[in-house]
């Protein structure tokens, strides 16, 4: 697995977890990095009446990445907005744009409380084997983000940093010992710390 960098952009949805409903719609993109794509994308999403409700964009292997959580207006064409979000991916030189349901639902969202760091010499493995041991313990993971580090000469270092939720009763020392026996098998170092919250 391998990512450059990661933004998030999240909707007023406030901070209590709650989650009112899955919206109806998830759109997924990918592409060659330029301006203008999430503006041609979104303008699609407004001209067919859909509200977007979250979102997720950063760069992987030089690729911009999109992910939208859509609120699809009363008796949209789906089949339309499909067809405009192609020709809009076409004329952006995009790779792949895909729109699909999703059910609608109650839910808790996890809420994040920690943040994992981890880093080391590159080679297969690592994130399954990091992701692995947190669900043995029930930690949820939120957020990923990883990034090769390569410099001339040296051999290329892996960075991995995680948003978790933990169970209850498990704080931010004792995930960092739970972590340790993976990350000596994996010659990785590791540290855990609280998740500053913010006003999103």
């Amino acid at each position: 697995m391998r990512s450059t960098r990661r933004s998030r952009a999240r909707s007023n949805t406030g901070c209590s977890g709650r989650v009112p409903r899955v919206p109806a719609l998830v759109v997924s993109a990918i592409g060659r990095d330029r301006p203008g794509i999430v503006a041609g994308i979104t303008g699609v999403l407004v001209a067919h009446g859909a509200n977007l409700a979250d979102s997720q964009t950063g760069i992987l292997s030089g690729r911009f990445t999109m992910m939208l959580i859509v609120e699809a207006a009363a008796g949209v064409d789906i089949d339309a907005l499909r067809a405009d979000l192609e020709a809009a991916a076409a004329q952006l030189g995009l790779d792949a744009i895909l729109i699909h349901d999703v059910a609608e639902t109650e839910q808790e969202a996890a809420v994040p409380s920690l943040i994992v760091t981890l880093y080391g010499i590159d080679h297969p493995g690592i994130v399954h084997a990091v992701a692995k041991a947190l669900a043995e313990i029930d930690v949820n993971i939120t957020d990923l983000n990883t990034r090769l580090i390569q410099e001339t000469g040296e051999q290329p270092l892996y960075a991995m940093m995680l948003e978790v939720a933990p169970p209850p009763g498990l704080g931010h020392r004792e995930l960092e010992e739970q972590l340790r026996k993976v990350a000596g098998e994996q010659q990785l170092e590791v540290s855990v710390r609280e998740l500053a919250t913010d006003s999103l």
